[in-house]
């Protein structure tokens, strides 16, 4: 089970940069690509809500928008727990 998400598109600097440092931190995570309708509906159905903006990382039932580091390692400590 995936506990990392990063929804992208593929033109997004902030996506590819959030990508590069989680994988440096060897934090494992799912790219979910926000230009593919459907999948985009359905994050969205999950959420309640219209995404925005990407990078948007889900971390359990938190969404963070952009290339937030200090939420992602907060949330991320908050699964350890």
């Amino acid at each position: 089970m995936t506990k990392l998400i990063v929804c992208t598109t593929p033109s997004c600097v902030f996506c590819h940069a959030l990508m590069d440092w989680l994988e440096k931190k060897d934090i494992d995570f799912e790219e979910y690509d926000m230009s593919d309708e459907k999948l985009r509906a359905k994050i969205e159905k999950k959420l309640g809500r219209t995404v925005s903006s990407v990078p948007l990382t889900l971390i359990g039932d938190e969404a963070i928008e952009g290339f937030n580091r200090p939420a992602i390692k907060r949330a991320l400590k908050g699964l350890t727990k």
